[in-house]
């Protein structure tokens, strides 16, 4: 059973049935999924969560699909790092990660895309597709294989290597596109009018973002039933950053926290900044922009939920920062050299942003944050490859590796490290 009883406008509230539609045929505003919070509260509580998968299916009775359909390749529960080394680095007393480098294929997006192709397969689709900057075409790619549907995934025709092979691997049709993300999209939800497919970021898109708020469930879980004081998340189309904050204030509505006053905080890289830009100039509405960073997996210019962000970090008091390529670079680098975490280009971007909001005192160094990285850095890593330390290369033999050693040293000395 489920508890989604309609898709709602965001815009102008009129209700719809639960069909793999996206938009209000009255003012085409996108459509979400509306529940019955009252009878979530009467079916679940802690207790019952708690007992649950250590996936996201434990909070099934919030998620608007049947789970007699899930393709459950262990998507979400992903752990919540105490993150000490790095908080003393960047000066903020308390600091978490949430380390999304774990799931199946990598990603976050194994949380959306786990959803949306159980509500496919609950609407009788037979092929799932999508438009991706990479992480989600490995993600529909691995879950249309284990259940054995069809597979349609479009990329742009730049995308690093890693994730070329981590869809590929699993044998869909694979597309590359000569341009853009945006180009990408536009070309699939043409696309999407012709065929019988789901598009799990088209015709199931409402669907497909509910997964997103699993995140901010299980940071609420994690942190022993409580909302922390500001999150950072990276920001594409910027839904994932908004499903977070509807998962807490949900998590509140049905009885299972108190009511939250998390401050939202986004990241953007510089080349791909629509939102964080609209930020800083004080308005809600943004310009999208043409991308140019390495941060390939964020490199959407006209962001579908851009507005509905931007809406976000007024209404929770939260902000928004941006970060240049080598910022990127040396917030891979903090990261994995202080917690052990490698993560892809977006997760520099997280790290770099939230150092900057540190240091400017937007963020105050009481107040207990969480940093979401969205995906593993073995899919980037032409990104940071000519930024580390060339290895010792020696011969076999004591004499020789203590040679290196005082070689580097000195080197190291004689460039006042």
């Amino acid at each position: 059973m489920t508890f989604s009883r309609a898709l709602r406008c965001r815009e102008c509230g009129r209700e719809y049935e639960l069909k793999p539609i996206f938009s209000c045929e009255y003012c085409f505003g996108p459509l979400e999924v509306a529940y019955d919070y009252d009878g979530i509260h009467a079916a679940i509580s802690r207790d019952s969560i708690e007992r649950g998968p250590k996936t996201l299916w434990r909070y099934a009775e919030l998620l608007p699909c049947d789970p007699a359909y899930k393709v459950d390749l262990g998507d979400g529960y992903t752990p919540l790092i105490k993150a000490d080394r790095l908080a003393k680095a960047i000066g903020l007393d308390t600091l978490w990660v949430k380390n999304d480098t774990v799931n199946p294929t990598w990603s976050f997006k194994d949380r959306v895309v786990s959803v949306a192709i159980a509500k496919a397969r609950e609407f009788g689709f037979s092929a799932i597709a999508c438009a991706s900057t990479g992480n989600l075409a490995n993600s529909v790619s691995a879950h249309a294989a284990a259940a054995g549907m069809d597979c349609f995934v479009f990329i742009p025709d730049d995308l690093e290597q890693g994730k070329v092979v981590g869809s590929g691997i699993y044998n869909p049709t694979l597309v590359t596109v000569r341009g853009s993300y945006d180009d990408v999209n536009r070309l699939c939800t043409e696309l999407s009018m012709e065929h019988p497919w789901a598009f799990v970021n088209i015709n199931v898109r409402p669907y497909y973002a509910e997964g997103s708020r699993t995140l901010g469930f299980e940071v609420a879980e994690q942190l022993g039933w409580r909302a922390p004081d500001h999150i950072v998340a990276p920001m594409a189309s910027g839904s994932m950053y908004t499903k977070i904050w509807k998962g807490l204030q949900e998590f509140h509505k049905v009885g299972l926290i108190d009511e939250p006053h998390t401050r939202m905080s986004g990241a953007q890289a510089e080349g791909c900044s629509p939102i964080s830009t609209a930020y800083a100039h004080d308005t809600l509405n943004f310009v999208p922009q043409k991308p140019n960073t390495i941060a390939r997996s964020l490199a959407i210019g006209n962001p579908a939920d851009g507005y509905y962000a931007l809406k976000q970090m007024q209404d929770t008091g939260g902000g928004a920062e941006m970060v240049t390529d080598d910022e990127v670079v040396e917030g891979i680098k903090l990261l994995a050299e202080t917690e052990g975490i490698f993560a892809e280009t977006a997760g520099g971007v997280t790290i770099g942003c939230l150092k900057k909001l540190v240091a400017s005192g937007f963020i105050k160094r009481g107040e207990e944050t969480v940093a979401i990285i969205s995906g593993g850095g073995l899919k980037t890593v032409e990104a940071v490859a000519d930024h580390l330390e060339e290895p010792l290369h020696v011969t076999p033999n004591a004499a020789a590796f203590n040679e290196a050693m005082r070689a580097r040293q000195a080197s190291l000395v004689g460039a006042g490290a």
